[in-house]
Protein backbone atom coordinates (compact mmCIF):
# COMPACT_ATOMS: atom_id res chain seq x y z
CA UNK A 1 0.00 0.00 0.00
CA UNK A 2 1.84 3.15 -0.78
CA UNK A 3 1.67 6.63 1.37
CA UNK A 4 -1.09 8.71 1.50
CA UNK A 5 -2.11 12.18 2.53
CA UNK A 6 -3.90 12.08 5.10
CA UNK A 7 -4.77 15.31 5.73
CA UNK A 8 -3.67 15.39 9.60
CA UNK A 9 -5.33 15.66 12.48
CA UNK A 10 -9.62 15.82 12.03
CA UNK A 11 -9.74 17.39 15.57
CA UNK A 12 -7.01 18.52 16.96
CA UNK A 13 -6.49 19.21 20.70
CA UNK A 14 -3.42 20.98 21.74
CA UNK A 15 -0.72 23.63 20.01
CA UNK A 16 1.90 20.93 19.03
CA UNK A 17 1.71 17.21 16.74
CA UNK A 18 2.58 15.43 20.00
CA UNK A 19 -0.72 17.16 21.60
CA UNK A 20 -2.64 15.95 18.94
CA UNK A 21 -2.51 12.16 19.29
CA UNK A 22 -3.70 9.26 17.22
CA UNK A 23 -7.30 10.10 16.53
CA UNK A 24 -8.91 10.29 13.22
CA UNK A 25 -7.17 12.05 10.25
CA UNK A 26 -9.24 14.29 8.23
CA UNK A 27 -9.23 11.27 5.31
CA UNK A 28 -11.07 9.27 7.47
CA UNK A 29 -13.55 11.93 8.28
CA UNK A 30 -14.11 12.67 4.86
CA UNK A 31 -14.76 8.75 4.35
CA UNK A 32 -17.16 8.37 6.76
CA UNK A 33 -19.06 11.56 5.28
CA UNK A 34 -18.49 9.97 1.73
CA UNK A 35 -19.29 6.21 3.46
CA UNK A 36 -23.52 7.74 3.68
CA UNK A 37 -23.66 8.07 -0.17
CA UNK A 38 -22.33 4.88 -0.67
CA UNK A 39 -24.14 2.49 1.78
CA UNK A 40 -27.16 3.41 0.23
CA UNK A 41 -26.35 1.58 -2.40
CA UNK A 42 -26.43 -2.67 -3.48
CA UNK A 43 -22.86 -3.38 -2.78
CA UNK A 44 -20.77 -4.98 -0.90
CA UNK A 45 -18.83 -3.54 2.38
CA UNK A 46 -15.32 -3.40 1.11
CA UNK A 47 -16.74 -1.80 -2.07
CA UNK A 48 -17.89 0.82 -0.06
CA UNK A 49 -15.32 1.28 2.13
CA UNK A 50 -13.18 1.26 -1.30
CA UNK A 51 -14.93 3.79 -2.64
CA UNK A 52 -15.48 5.95 0.64
CA UNK A 53 -11.34 6.55 0.40
CA UNK A 54 -11.19 6.67 -2.65
CA UNK A 55 -13.55 9.36 -2.58
CA UNK A 56 -11.70 10.60 0.78
CA UNK A 57 -8.68 10.91 -1.59
CA UNK A 58 -10.11 12.86 -4.40
CA UNK A 59 -11.42 15.28 -1.59
CA UNK A 60 -8.00 15.88 -0.07
CA UNK A 61 -6.17 16.39 -3.77
CA UNK A 62 -9.29 18.84 -4.22
CA UNK A 63 -8.29 20.78 -1.08
CA UNK A 64 -4.79 21.38 -2.11
CA UNK A 65 -5.20 22.75 -5.40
Amino acid sequence: MSEKNDGGPAFPIGSTPEEWGNGMTLRDYFAAKAMQKYIDEDSTTENIARASYEMADAMLKARLE
